[in-house]
């Protein structure tokens, strides 16, 4: 191993057998980078590449690799509440991508001691896991409102919604980035009814309520959007910035419909990413009565405001 690898620091490689350490010497290039630090965009390159050694997107999920200052910077949302069977994992999935992302985890105060533990995460990515605490539920929408100023405020290029029990993959999130990163749209929509999207796990009569709530969504509000309700989202931060988040009116699961409403009467791009939606394996379903109602009633109401209000920033 040369010197240029051998002299980053005790910890850099800490945990890594010296024929992983000359393997990784081998496939990342000789870049001049400063003590302690190796290149994020190599690291990513290679976790992409099946060939490699799996230590190295392990080594990319379990460690803070310092990023230069004019790197892209995306955040995860993930809105919590009773989620303790699986906030770890998800968080842990997430760090796992080769995209470097942060995570924000909206707490509504979970009794089961969620945010807890996600402050116990908190020590092994100080600079990438992140929490907002609120007194109570409060629902959905304004959760992610809640994300999504805190993303605008810390400086975001991109963010995020997904949810925490892995219905929404993971995996998928380097896809619904891309899009975005190239310039072809300002929201990405990871997409269950889209060529290629597929649901897992879900009962006929709920497949049919979610596929027929998609049609009439289509029919009221002219959005060429075939998952209209789909949740698991990325936003462009300048765009997103231009929405008047007080004039949103929905909290519960018509939240994701009003947002995609709202941005497209802003003339944004809407593209869907196909994604296989898995229900949730732990924890308990947060869908009820009232939230399908809101979808069903409240998207009417939505459409006829929208001829004489605007959801931009200051009008």
């Amino acid at each position: 191993m040369t010197d240029n690898y051998s002299q980053s620091g005790p910890n850099l490689f800490q945990g890594f057998t010296n024929s992983q350490l000359s393997t990784l010497s081998e496939q990342l290039p000789r870049v001049k980078t400063p003590r302690n630090t190796i290149c994020l965009q190599s690291i990513s390159q290679l976790s992409n590449d099946s060939r490699h050694p799996r230590f190295l997107s392990e080594y990319c999920a379990r460690t803070e690799v310092p990023q230069k200052s004019n790197a892209m910077k995306a955040v995860v949302i993930i809105p919590t509440y009773n989620e303790i069977e699986n906030i770890s994992a998800i968080i842990k999935a997430v760090f796992a991508q080769p995209e470097a992302l942060h995570i924000l985890v909206v707490d509504d105060g979970s009794p089961d001691g969620t945010a807890d533990m996600v402050k116990k995460l908190m020590k092994s990515w100080p600079q990438r896991l992140h929490i907002h605490e609120r007194s109570g539920k409060l629902g959905l929408g304004t959760a992610y409102i809640a994300g999504f100023r805190w993303a605008i405020e810390k400086g975001y290029d991109y963010c995020f919604e997904m949810d925490a029990d892995f219905s929404h993959n993971p995996n998928d999130l380097g896809r619904l980035l891309k899009p975005l990163v190239d310039g072809h749209a300002e929201i990405a929509v990871g997409s269950r009814y889209t060529k290629g999207g597929k649901v897992k796990n879900w009962p006929f009569d709920r497949l049919f309520l979610s596929y027929g709530a998609s049609i009439y969504v289509r029919m009221i509000t002219w959005m060429p959007v075939k998952d209209p309700t789909a949740g698991f989202k990325c936003y462009r931060i300048s765009a997103l910035s231009q929405l008047d988040f007080d004039k949103i009116r929905f909290i519960g699961y018509a939240f994701q419909i009003e947002m995609k409403f709202a941005m497209r009467s802003l003339g944004f791009k809407i593209t869907e990413v196909p994604i296989t939606f898995t229900d949730r394996q732990e924890g308990v379903s947060k869908m009820s009565g009232g939230i399908i109602s809101e979808a069903i009633f409240g998207v009417l109401k939505m459409k006829l405001r929208s001829f004489s209000n605007s959801y931009r920033v200051g009008e």
